[in-house]
């Protein structure tokens, strides 16, 4: 029996060891998504070194990734600088996007949910017709939008850059896709318990679907804390301006002053890093189940 196992043992083929070749591997792709990366990110690494330089060396025809004399003369002269209110931009501009979020979240949840659980006469025609408006480009309504805005007294207001945005296709197309993965056994377990339609949407839906609130929150956050175009046409006083349309400004006022451009680019960044930073935990998972049904 020995003879017979050792012979065995012998006979069997002896497989080549891929540990080293895999770690190999692994190394290039480690490499090559760290080059990736620096490659990405190294336009915001620019911009946080020039938002440090002075004048001359943010001008100079040599650029330098590390300033030679690091100053706050940019961040002083942004913060302080009469008819440049930047806290009071950054100010609008959180407050914007932050009601627009909430009026997102609210208004797309509900119709969503309409779409996806609620049986009703033509729920496809206009399930189509709201998709069909992703396909319009959101120019064309500049005009629209302007003229309702004007009749409703909100120019040069918050209101204007807040409610015409606070309902949109993709969110009602993109919580729809979500809530058609959930299990349709967790509501029917919720009506056999007696609660309403309004109840199981509020405390069992909703809990459930946090990752694809959080994500759709995001998108609608950063959507109305980049837009530029819309606050140039509606606000109209210097304090009222959001706080890309308020750099825009800052930036004909000083053409070549590129530290202080930077240093309000700087500003502009670091609520919108900080807030995907909280939230990207949810956003892969969000996106990820928001595809599992049609």
């Amino acid at each position: 029996m020995a003879v017979a196992a050792t012979t065995t043992r012998r006979d069997r083929p002896v497989r080549p060891d891929s540990r080293s070749g895999n770690g190999a591997t692994r190394t290039l792709v480690y490499v090559a998504l760290g080059v990736l990366s620096l490659l990405f990110i190294s336009p915001l690494i620019y911009m946080v070194s020039t938002s440090f330089k002075t004048t001359a060396d943010a001008a100079a025809a040599n650029p330098q990734w590390v300033p030679a004399d690091p100053t706050l003369q940019a961040y002083e002269s942004v913060l302080t600088t009469e008819g440049t209110p930047v806290l009071r931009w950054l100010l609008n501009s959180l407050g914007s996007a932050t009601l627009q979020t909430l009026l997102v979240l609210v208004t797309a949840s509900m119709a969503a949910y309409a779409l996806a659980r609620i049986d009703f006469t033509g729920k496809r025609w206009i399930f189509g017709l709201i998709i069909a408006t992703l396909f319009v480009p959101p120019v064309i309504l500049l005009i629209p939008n302007y003229l309702i805005v004007g009749r409703l007294g909100w120019l040069d207001t918050l209101l204007a850059v807040v409610v015409p945005g606070a309902a949109g296709a993709f969110g009602v197309f993109f919580l729809r896709q979500f809530f058609l993965s959930l299990p349709m056994e967790l509501e029917e377990a919720a009506f056999i318990d007696g609660a309403t339609r309004w109840r199981t949407f509020r405390q069992i839906i909703l809990p459930l679907s946090r990752p694809a609130l959080v994500t759709l929150a995001l998108l609608s956050f950063l959507t109305n804390w980049n837009d530029f175009l819309w606050p140039v046409y509606v606000l109209f006083s210097p304090e009222n301006q959001t706080l890309p349309a308020g750099l825009s400004t800052l930036q004909n006022a000083n053409a070549v002053r590129y530290d202080l451009l930077m240093a309000g680019a700087v500003i502009a960044s670091v609520p919108v890093l900080l807030i995907y930073m909280a939230a990207q935990r949810y956003v892969v998972e969000g996106v990820g189940r928001a595809g599992l049904k049609g």
